[in-house]
């Protein structure tokens, strides 16, 4: 799967639109984690009939978490079997279905059983969605393309955080319950990969799809030639996943993915998400908290908006070096704010700011680099045959630890403290600085081949066709 040629009649605003498409189901993901924010609160308020105490509170909001780790592998083996477009848009009956029972939940049970719905369409997106668009684009803008996914998570947590300040907790639900109605009216106007069509053998459907793509002027039989060749060695290579996992060009794929998934989570970016207006709350801003994840909300979409211009002409690696050194600084002076709170609120009666300004910065530069780059990365570093499997066990990893930090976030701080927990963070995130600069390669400009090619040990000029075992 290489999109190698660059022609001057390609046109590249239906991949825009084709990708953007896709990530609605990423817009939809980002409702559900922006959801606990507003709720949270609402909820203490007695926004549902019955009693949710503060530990069930906690199991509602992982819940989500827990649901997109259990999905990872399953989607992974649907998207092969009846295509990734046809996957996705299956996604909406159980999107619909966890809304549904979470607007009309009459016990705590109900709710967790919803969030857990939930999570598994939100988690098949975080693995279908980036797959469908590295299939789909020129290499040239692949880039830019596969940070549209993290783009609209954070559209998604934006706009949750909005409706959230005037809604209450029925309505947010019943709003954020449309969107992916909405997201698979579209998305079914888009063409499938071509990549999978050409697995399928149906050449004539590729074409189609890549005229679509591509424009009805573009020459589309080297891309063909290529997509069938890369197909015929996979073929000729063929292998069970297991074997395909323990080939050494995938074992360092998986170790280069499976660390950014880590560090991307235990850097704390989902507990500071779900429980931002508690944060805010606790620093005593005299701002209203809503108020603030809303403009937390802003700077976050603008983030990841820049991060999708830039992501190709800087490189993945500058950016996710950039964003993890002045993310480690951030938490480190957010968790002097609530260290100094917790020994003597008086000594830090004129910092309010403090924490704010720090987790601004934080999540601006989460969306710079860790937030979308280990995703697009994801899309980029696995061979065709076992993207599928290594895609879900990466994104599976994911959502695991992402469970287990929103899960234990409210437990560390009860334990340790606040300004600990931060601290905390703030180690991981600088062992991850080390990790990129030493482990993970760079990617941009290059083929999906190039890239099986460099980590396989071969010259970067080198851009013969890998075959899958890793011979060329």
């Amino acid at each position: 799967m290489v999109h190698g040629a660059t022609q001057s009649n390609s046109k590249t605003l239906p991949q825009y639109v084709a990708a953007l498409s896709a990530a609605g189901g990423a817009f939809a993901a980002g409702t559900l984690l922006g959801w606990t924010s507003p709720a949270e609160v609402k909820i203490n308020q007695g926004a549902y009939d019955f009693h949710i105490s503060k530990d069930a509170f906690s199991w509602i909001g992982s819940a989500m978490t827990l649901g997109a780790a259990c999905v990872c592998i399953p989607i992974g083996i649907l998207i092969n079997l009846i295509g990734r477009k046809m996957a996705m848009l299956l996604l909406v009956i159980p999107f619909t279905i966890g809304w549904c029972m979470l607007i009309w939940a009459q016990n705590v049970i109900m709710m967790y059983i919803a969030r857990f719905l939930l999570g598994i369409s939100g988690g098949a997106f975080c693995v279908a969605a980036p797959m469908y668009t590295g299939e789909i684009a020129q290499k040239e803008i692949r880039g830019t393309l596969g940070s549209f996914f993290q783009l609209m998570i954070t559209a998604g947590i934006l706009f949750v955080y909005a409706i959230g300040a005037g809604l209450d907790v029925f309505w947010i639900s019943l709003v954020c319950g449309l969107i992916p109605l909405v997201f698979g009216a579209i998305f079914v106007f888009m063409p499938e990969s071509p990549t999978y069509l050409i697995i399928k053998n149906k050449d004539e459907d590729a074409i189609k799809s890549i005229q679509w793509l591509r424009g009805k002027d573009y020459e589309y039989k080297a891309e063909v030639e290529e997509l069938r060749e890369t197909q015929e060695k996979i073929k000729e290579n063929q292998v069970s996943w297991m074997v395909g996992l323990s080939r050494p060009v995938t074992r360092k794929a998986l170790f280069v993915s499976l660390g950014l998934m880590f560090f991307q989570q235990l850097c704390g970016i989902n507990a500071v998400i779900f429980y931002s207006a508690k944060i805010f709350e606790d620093a005593n801003t005299g701002i209203d908290a809503n108020l603030s994840t809303i403009v937390v909300g802003i700077m976050q979409f603008i983030a990841t908006f820049l991060s999708t211009i830039v992501v190709d002409k800087l490189g993945r690696r500058l950016l996710l070096l950039t964003s993890a050194i002045i993310m480690a600084l951030s938490l480190i002076s957010m968790g002097v704010y609530f260290y100094m709170q917790d020994q003597d609120e008086q000594s830090v009666a004129n910092l309010g700011w403090l924490p704010v300004v720090s987790l601004c910065v934080f999540i601006v530069l989460f969306s710079i680099g860790f937030g979308p780059v280990p995703w697009l990365m994801m899309g980029e570093v696995f061979a065709a045959d076992i993207k599928g499997v290594a895609g879900s066990i990466a994104g599976t990893t994911n959502w695991t630890l992402a469970f287990i930090v929103t899960k234990t976030f409210v437990n560390l701080t009860d334990s340790i403290g606040k300004g600990q927990t931060f601290w905390l963070f703030a180690s991981i995130i600088i062992v991850g600085v080390f990790f990129v600069y030493f482990v993970v390669p760079e990617t941009k400009g290059k083929s999906l081949n190039e890239i099986q090619a460099e980590l396989e040990g071969k010259k970067p000029n080198n851009t013969t066709p890998a075959t899958p075992n890793g011979a060329v």
